[in-house]
């Protein structure tokens, strides 16, 4: 054992030639020739490999292993270059693993690494080349040592027996080395200096490592001394706001700057005697309060809602019909019913001067038809602002009134806030989605807004959080929704309901052109000139790419060709682009949506229609029959009216078998299977009735259904068609499948007259029946070698 690692430091052995050494890999630190360092050993094969050095000739070779996670190693995972060193002291520690103290030798190259029980390698020692020091060089070590001396006045530790070899050794080999073994290096950093045998060429890249550590230890103080100088502010701060406080105590001067900010706030507001006392109440109690307490910090927040608040101010009204017709007309094309009424909303609030209680308008109808878009046009009409609340999903009251102060994180509810918002106390706010909103255990939301939308109560609305009556009556209100049959009742007699239908697809083709198109260019980076999208391009979308009421979907397909054209663009194919058919069918890929129609009769198919919250839909209806006692089978996720229906078609057909032709102990002998196509999606109602019947005689007649031919309608056991809603969406259902001719019930002509645009009602040929015999004789094939009926088609 060496009793002194200093003393064999200054004068290592020398060594020349090829070695064969066990080999350790290092994988937290670098040992560098001419340097005494301590390693802890714990790897099997590195604790083998150091007892068999240990017994021999005490040399091992010391490379860097690249990846520091990896417990086995291979040929690649560890450097070629690395130490030659001598074990001067080994110790077994806790869980079997060895201390060791090693001095390094000299540098060395593996030429080749054998992998068993331990590592070996052939190692060739790498000779030092020395050439005689320049002035510069000298100066470079001077340097380094001034730097190294800067280094430990900025905090960097350095052992004192290896500083003061640093300070007095001559050799410039074992100075580098020395000075290498103190720097926080990275592995690919140690790497190469052990790499280079260059000493002048070691010097200089010593003396980068150690001023780029000098700067980094400099920039570490500087942040230091800036965090112990913000800590010294922060407590004289502290110290001298305490100070200051307690001064203005002992001469009665407790009125700080906060407080008279709140009282000249106050001061400014036009408000009601109780008001204006609540408010001043609440601003003495926060001056007696400490101003660290959590209690002030709520109440400085409710202060700060209640002062911001437009109490009083408000915009003037304009009620020019002409320029809100204009305005109207330029937003939104067609829906002139609904135009005709807002204009009629807007002459009485000009002649009431806004002080009459108004209704409460309700837009209702599929997405994407201009609902919110029309509040936007009522609020641009009246020169008031607009402020939208999305009530998608809330089911707590307290969203619509507020959370109780006493509540951590209190808020004001949405009115308060959209007030707020707004900066006025008589916007358009745009109640959105209000058949979205649900009960819990929380409250029920449609309850809370109850008060907000009657005129009677919304006068002095209190929010919870507020707590003062604040004047609701200017606001006015405009709600939207898909569907009314999940609104409470109560909540829906507040309102006046204003339906608007789905597009037709010369409508969809005319919103396009006018409206989505020229916004649509220019937020894609196109000039107008550089487009020219053709009819045929535009009905291609709308009738292969999308299906809806609106013209959302038509909007984003529109947007999907418009980048994909960019992309061209700017691979240097020059504008303008002409966008055909064929085109928007390259860009966009396979349609989506292929013809609905069958493409020949069928026996037992019908065609019926539906009504969804996002519109018309068709909807076959299947029926068969088969060998049985006379069941009826349904399937396709029916509802209960829907079932009922079927029952009531088959009853009707059984009564009345022998006027129809057919043998009635054809029910007792056949089950029958009504089934109706996408099972999954739940379906309900009355007005599938007609359909149903049909189906059914067809089955027992044999007759194949017309399939050109759709039809809605509820049917009675005598035989009846009874009115349904929905028509308009319907019918322009069976237009989008291609299908000119529809059925309707007797009792809806006059509606379908009324709202069906002239345009549509030329192109289909409707038929409004009574009874389902009417029905039976226009819907079935009445010869099966008879060609099927023209369409009524008109382009």
């Amino acid at each position: 054992m060496v009793n002194n690692p200093l003393k064999e430091l200054l004068t290592p052995p020398t060594l020349e030639g090829e070695l064969t050494l066990q080999v350790v890999p290092l994988r937290d630190l670098v040992v560098f020739p001419n340097t005494v360092v301590p390693l802890f050993i714990g790897r099997p094969f590195s604790i083998e490999a150091v007892r068999r050095a240990w017994e021999t000739n005490k040399l091992i070779f010391l490379p860097i292993q690249f990846d520091k996670e990896k417990e086995e190693v291979g040929e690649g995972d560890i450097s070629k270059v690395g130490t030659i060193a001598k074990i001067l002291r080994v110790a077994t520690i806790e869980d079997n693993r060895l201390k060791i103290l090693v001095q390094g030798l000299a540098r060395g190259k593996a030429e080749e690494y054998h992998f068993g029980d331990t590592i070996t390698a052939r190692v060739r020692v790498l000779e030092e080349k020395k050439e005689e020091l320049t002035p510069e060089d000298k100066a470079i070590i001077q340097d380094i040592r001034d730097l190294l001396e800067k280094a430990v006045s900025l905090g960097k530790k350095i052992v004192p027996d290896i500083f003061y070899l640093i300070k007095t050794v001559d050799d410039p080999v074992r100075f580098t080395d020395l000075v290498a073994s103190v720097l926080d290096l990275k592995t690919e950093d140690a790497l190469k200096l052990l790499e280079t045998t260059d000493v002048r060429q070691r010097l200089r890249l010593i003396h980068e490592y150690l001023l780029r550590e000098v700067n980094l230890l400099e920039l570490q103080q500087k942040i230091r001394e800036q965090a112990r100088k913000t800590m010294e502010k922060e407590q004289k701060e502290y110290f001298l706001r305490h100070q200051l406080k307690a001064i203005q105590e002992e001469l009665g001067e407790g009125k700080n700057a906060e407080i008279e900010e709140y009282r000249q706030k106050l001061k400014k507001l036009k408000l009601s005697k109780e008001i204006k006392e609540q408010i001043e109440k609440e601003i003495d109690r926060l001056e007696r309060m400490h101003p660290d307490s959590a209690e002030a910090a709520v109440l400085r927040t409710w202060l700060d809602w209640v002062l911001s608040l437009p109490w009083n101010k408000k915009t003037r009204d304009r009620y020019d019909l002409k320029r809100a017709k204009e305005i109207l007309d330029k937003d939104h094309y067609d829906l002139e019913k609904i135009k005709e009424r807002i204009i009629e909303f807007l002459a009485v609030r000009k002649l009431t001067k806004g002080k009459g209680k108004g209704p409460i308008l309700m837009f209702v109808g599929p997405p994407g038809v201009g609902k919110t878009s029309l509040g936007r046009s009522i609020a641009k009409a009246l020169g008031r602002k607009f402020v939208r609340i999305s009530l998608g999903g809330v089911r707590d009251e307290a969203e619509i009134r507020g959370h109780r102060r006493t509540y951590v994180g209190a808020m004001p509810g949405k009115i308060i806030q959209a007030i707020k918002r707004a900066g006025v106390k008589n916007p358009v706010i745009m109640l959105d989605e209000i058949d979205k909103m649900s009960i819990s255990f929380q409250g029920d939301p449609a309850a809370a807004l109850l008060e907000v939308l009657d005129p009677e109560q919304n006068k002095n609305f209190v929010d919870h959080y507020i707590n003062l009556p604040f004047d609701l009556s200017e606001v006015i209100f405009i709600g939207t929704a898909n569907r009314t049959d999940t609104i409470p009742l109560p909540l829906l007699d507040r309102m006046e309901v204003l339906r608007l239908s789905g597009y037709s697809e010369e409508e969809k083709l005319e919103i396009a052109k006018r409206h989505l198109l020229p916004k649509l260019i220019k937020e894609h980076g196109f000039k107008p000139e550089e487009l020219i999208f053709t009819d045929e391009a535009l009905l291609e979308i709308i009738r292969r790419y999308t299906r809806e009421a609106g013209v959302r979907n038509l909007q984003r397909q529109i947007s999907a060709v418009l980048r994909k054209l960019a992309v061209k663009k700017l691979e240097g194919e020059k504008p303008p682009f002409k966008v055909d058919a064929a085109l928007v069918r390259k860009l966009l890929g396979t349609p989506r949506f292929i013809p609905e129609k069958k493409a020949e009769p069928k026996v037992g198919v019908v065609t019926g229609l539906a009504w969804t919250e996002l519109g018309g839909e068709i909807m076959f209806i299947e029926a068969i029959k088969m060998r049985g006692k006379g069941k009826l089978l349904l399937t396709g996720k029916l509802g209960d009216v829907m079932k009922e229906s079927a029952q009531t078609a088959l009853s009707y057909i059984r009564a009345n078998a022998e006027k129809y032709g057919i043998n009635p102990e054809d029910f007792d002998k056949y089950d029958v299977h009504i089934h109706v196509p996408e099972a999954a999606i739940p379906k309900d109602g009355p007005s599938a009735g007609i359909a149903i019947a049909t189906a059914l005689l067809s089955v027992f007649t044999e007759k194949p259904v017309r399939n050109d031919i759709a039809m809605t309608g509820e049917i009675t056991l005598t035989g009846e068609v009874l009115p349904v809603g929905g028509l308009k969406e319907k019918i322009l259902a069976a237009k989008r499948a291609g299908i000119y001719e529809v059925i309707l019930p007797k009792d809806n002509e006059k509606e379908v007259m009324e709202d069906l645009p002239s345009f549509v009602r030329e192109q289909m040929n409707l038929h409004f029946v009574k009874d389902v015999d009417k029905v039976f004789d226009l819907a079935l094939v009445k010869d099966k070698n008879q060609p099927k009926k023209e369409d009524k088609t008109k382009n």
